[in-house]
């Protein structure tokens, strides 16, 4: 069980470790929760800091994500017995815990992004085909409203569904990890819901199929 533990909570530092706030430091620019929606997201970033920064971001999120359920539940710690979980509830409960890192990082005061990539790049690591599936939800969702929050949203509760169709063999743990990021999800995106419901959400006109005309 400390095998479980500490891979867990590895996998939770590793989550805390913010794509765009590491950047920022690197290249000495600015904080971006301070601009724009106020997120450390590549979404926030590609609004305020431009395509090559956010795409950055993108890549180390999605790809901390995919480390924590990919290869953290296979590390072969030192004086520790393998966790007889680890076959089936390691993998999710380290990329859930990847996310919570994103959401409330330690590294950075507890003010993170929303998990979104994160939580791609953990289903990445589990199960491609069903990571694939999100990502068409998303684009679809996407281009029918132009919001990029709601696409997210969307993509996230689609998850369950997908684990469903896809029939794997260890079905239980991944159904609830759906469940977990949907929930997740949706509660880091509850400013963008309160923003669409308002009228005051900014859509992604470039990507809105029936914005297209007035960009």
């Amino acid at each position: 069980m400390t095998d479980f533990i500490v891979k867990v909570a590895v996998s939770y530092l590793l989550g805390s470790l913010l794509g765009s706030l590491v950047l920022a430091r690197l290249r000495g620019g600015v904080d971006i929760r301070a601009l724009g929606s106020g997120s450390a997201g590549a979404t926030n970033a590609l609004r305020t800091q431009g395509k090559l920064f956010a795409l950055g971001v993108a890549v180390i999120d999605v790809g901390k994500g995919w480390l924590a359920t990919r290869w953290i539940p296979r590390l072969e710690l030192p004086l520790l017995p393998p966790a007889a979980l680890a076959h089936n509830w390691l993998p999710v409960a380290c990329g859930a815990a990847a996310m919570l890192g994103h959401v409330y990082p330690l590294w950075f005061g507890f003010r993170g992004g929303k998990a979104v990539a994160t939580c791609l790049g953990a289903v990445l690591g589990i199960a491609p085909r069903v990571a694939l599936t999100l990502v068409f939800a998303w684009l679809g969702v996407l281009v029918l409203t132009g919001f990029v929050g709601l696409a997210s949203i969307v993509a996230t509760a689609v998850l369950p569904l997908a684990v469903v169709w896809a029939d794997l063999g260890w079905y239980t743990p991944l159904l609830v990890f759906g469940f977990f990021a949907a929930a997740l999800i949706t509660f880091t995106h509850r400013a963008n819901i309160l923003r669409m419901w308002a009228g005051r959400e900014p859509r992604a006109q470039r990507f809105w199929l029936f914005g297209r005309r007035a960009a």
